[in-house]
């Protein structure tokens, strides 16, 4: 069992043949060789118990403690007004766009890169925004940030940090720009936002390090940088914590 059990964290665990996995009553994905990922939530903290039920009715409990965090608060100031406040004729764009980032997430492809694969970062940079923190665009509190963000110049060659296969791929969307979205397998993903140019398309296939952009500063940005997020069956975790040298 590999675990970062605290609030953005995972754990990957592997189940015995015939087994079905719960986590506090909720069924838990398994792919082909029986391992599961499990996303803890930002606002995860206290105990959870996982359940492996086996096809003769026995079963066993394993108790995980997730650490609850706390979280940053970051004030970004200079935001086109737009970003922070959309007018109402782009409101629909907006909720298409959602949805179709929504179903690129969904995953689907038989990979194990997300298990195998030991994550590295898709850039080099100072690292100016971090996981969970609570974000003011220009004074007015929105959602919290989900990603890490890097400095970079634009133009920056970004790769993927493991291998995977392309499900999204568009050059503008409202609030994160130019986006890619590759799938690791197993339900987790990696979002690559505010990109100036892009360098693969849906269905290609990729290996841990080709570059599949270049950092800009398109949608709701104030300058060049990548934001990199990941996603885990629906729970937004920090992708800090899937480097290698997280800890240091």
């Amino acid at each position: 069992m590999q675990i970062e059990a605290v609030a953005g964290g995972y754990a990957i665990i592997q189940a015995k043949p015939g087994v079905t996995l719960y986590l506090r009553d909720q069924e838990i994905f398994t792919d082909s060789e029986g391992f599961a990922g499990i996303g803890f939530s930002r606002d995860a903290g206290g105990l959870y118990d996982l359940v492996a039920k086996a096809s003769d009715g026995r079963q066993e409990t394993e108790t995980i403690w997730v650490a609850s965090r706390q979280f940053n608060v970051q004030y970004v100031n200079g935001v086109e007004s737009s970003r922070v406040t959309p007018p109402a004729s782009v409101t629909e764009r907006i909720q298409r766009e959602a949805e179709q980032v929504w179903r690129a997430r969904q995953g689907g492809h038989d990979l194990n890169h997300w298990r195998e694969d030991t994550f590295i970062a898709p850039i080099s940079g100072p690292v100016t925004g971090v996981y969970g923190s609570q974000r003011f665009y220009n004074g007015e509190p929105r959602s919290p940030h989900w990603g890490i963000d890097y400095a970079a110049p634009q133009g920056t060659p970004v790769k993927t940090p493991a291998g995977g296969t392309v499900v999204l791929a568009e050059p503008d969307l409202y609030y994160s720009g130019g986006t890619v979205i590759v799938d690791h397998g197993g339900g987790l993903s990696s979002s690559f936002l505010h990109l100036s140019q892009l360098g693969v398309k849906v269905g290609d296939r990729l290996s841990q390090g080709d570059i599949i952009g270049a950092v800009g500063s398109t949608g709701r940005s104030t300058g060049p940088h990548l934001d990199w997020r990941m996603n885990l069956h629906g729970e937004r975790v920090d992708a800090a914590l899937w480097l290698t040298d997280a800890a240091d």
